[in-house]
């Protein structure tokens, strides 16, 4: 039985030594052609153990927290199971969150070792408070400062000398250990860091497994970079897109039809503004993409025609799916793009929320009253009925234990089931339908609660988006008390150029939404030109930034 999450990797090797386990992309040839370089499984897990044994000869250890800050490459996977190897904690934050984030972010964790590319390395000299728990630093990259070990002399070495071979013996851990510490994006609230055990590890391998067939048999392209450790885990060969992650919307989406053609990508992983992107581009030039059999989006809301859109470009037995679930708890619901199309798509563009599907086997997954406080321990009677509206909540073996250094806020997400087991409340509303299905109606703290009726973000905003000219909708609420009011806001795909082309929009809206119950009092419109969104999917809007926005417009 594995107890460490690096096992896999060494086990992937043994079964299949030769076959391709990583390409990146690593220049152009002299056609402006992306050319990649690549590693087999055996390579890999040389390359692995190698720094696995540098990194413990400099005193990263077992327990180390070790904040990771590489971009995408072979060398970050490389490193990354290398950490967990030795038994160290990776911490790994999204760098888009903000200068100001990722600084609080790090200085609440106190790191002891620093595996990064060659400029963080500078940068920790202009907050040296930051950094003052480092111990231990790996740089990356041209123009490290100088005495600091450097991650390209340890694969240069095999590259000169490819008949050396590393071996090292994976730490012991426990199930229950801490294998990581993972950053939300703070796209509904500050970052938090999550604590993920090599138990949620193993356990989400398998469910990537299981659920959506991944392994051997596929070639993978994440294009998101953490997605990467679990194709090597799962023995899928993983090509790295040339892209830039933190801003998935501005692929270029030539680049990725080139990686999936060039390397018959079977299977992949991206935001709905990735696949947008890429899939709008496909359709426009009559591209086809036959051996793309698997496209899993998530992050945000995926639209019918964004399934309509990425299905088009697949074959006739190509699935589009949507895993659902968060960093704390990742996936406990799957749908796929044909049920969807067929039964929700419809009830969805008539406010009925998001359908996100049916449980994962082993997840429990109920809706509860929404209930601000903290609730300490499980009692039966807040589970929900069919087709009420609460919170949802998840007990399974992907439950993290806590926030790290954050227990007021992991006394908020957690609560304590009758056998000891943690539930934790997602901050998402929904509700259940008749086949067991289940719906996302949006943020508990994005409800718009006036003083006659609670509006529901999801259901509200898919009445107006059917607009033509409206690319998306943002519901808010401004004001306090008896005078709060929800505000539509509203991204158009053109600004109107005029007062009246916009008044004219307006109108059309008013009417739209007077023809629901839930959207008939909804009066107040106001146009932003550019919604700001999360760095990590480029999906998330953040309607705490717009109601700010638009009380002061008001």
């Amino acid at each position: 039985m594995k107890t460490n999450i690096a096992e896999y990797l060494s086990e992937t090797a043994k079964l299949y030594p030769q076959r391709k386990a990583i390409s990146h992309h690593s220049g152009h040839d002299r056609l402006g052609r992306v050319t990649y370089s690549a590693l087999t499984f055996s390579q890999l897990e040389n390359l692995t153990n190698a720094y696995a044994s540098e990194f413990k000869c400099h005193g990263i250890v077992k327990g180390t927290k070790t904040l990771m800050m590489l971009r995408p490459s072979i060398d970050f996977i490389a490193a990354v199971f290398a950490v967990f190897k030795v038994g160290a904690i990776p911490i790994l934050i999204d760098p888009g969150m903000g200068r100001k984030n990722m600084l609080k972010c790090i200085k609440s964790t106190k790191p002891e070792a620093l595996v990064a590319e060659s400029e963080v390395h500078w940068i920790k000299y202009l907050f040296p408070s930051t950094f003052k728990t480092i111990k231990i630093a790996f740089a990356y990259g041209k123009r490290a400062p100088f005495g600091i070990s450097k991650l390209e002399d340890i694969a240069e070495t095999l590259i000169n000398k490819p008949e050396l071979s590393f071996s090292f013996e994976t730490e012991e851990t426990k199930l229950e250990d801490t294998a990581a510490i993972l950053f939300t994006t703070g796209s509904t609230g500050p970052p938090k860091g999550v604590v993920v055990t090599h138990e949620i590890f193993i356990a989400q391998t398998e469910i990537i497994r299981q659920t959506y067939g991944a392994g051997p048999d596929h070639v993978d392209m994440p294009a998101f970079p953490l997605f990467a450790l679990f194709a090597a885990a799962l023995g899928m060969s993983c090509v790295l897109p040339d892209m830039d992650p933190t801003k998935p919307s501005q692929v270029d989406p030539r680049k990725v039809i080139e990686a999936i053609t060039n390397h018959g990508v079977s299977f992949s992983f991206g935001s709905p503004a990735f696949w947008r992107t890429v899939a709008t581009y496909c359709v426009e030039h009559k591209i086809k993409l036959p051996s793309l059999k698997r496209v899993l989006m998530a992050g945000a809301p995926v639209n019918d025609e964004l399934h309509q859109l990425v299905k088009q470009i697949m074959p006739d037995d190509g699935e589009t799916m949507v895993p659902y679930g968060c960093t704390e708890s990742l996936p406990i619901v799957n749908f796929n793009g044909t049920e969807m199309l067929a039964e929700t798509a419809e009830l969805t563009r008539n406010g009925k929320g998001f359908c996100v599907g049916y449980p994962i086997d082993g997840m429990t997954v109920r809706v509860i009253k929404s209930i601000d406080e903290v609730i300490g321990t499980w009692d039966d009677s807040f589970e929900l009925p069919v087709g009420q509206v609460g919170e949802i909540t998840i007990k399974g073996a992907v439950v993290t234990p806590e926030y790290y250094n954050n227990p007021k806020a992991t006394a908020l997400a957690k609560i304590k089931d009758s056998d000891g087991k943690l539930i934790h409340r997602m901050g998402d509303v929904g509700y259940f339908d008749e086949k067991g299905r289940l719906w996302f109606c949006g943020r508990k703290t994005h409800r718009v609660i006036t003083e006659d009726k609670i509006f529901y973000t999801v259901c509200c905003e898919a009445i107006f988006n059917s607009h033509e000219k409206v690319f998306r909708t943002a519901l808010v609420g401004v004001g306090k008390g008896t005078k709060r009011k929800a505000v539509l806001i509203v991204e158009p795909f053109t600004m109107p150029a005029t007062d009246e082309e916009k008044q004219t929009i307006i109108d059309e809206l008013l009417l739209l939404g007077n023809k629901h119950t839930f959207t008939s009092d909804i009066q107040d419109v106001l146009f932003h030109e550019s919604f700001p969104v999360d760095i990590r999917h480029n999906a998330k809007i953040f309607r705490e930034k717009l109601a700010i926005w638009a009380q002061k417009k008001r």
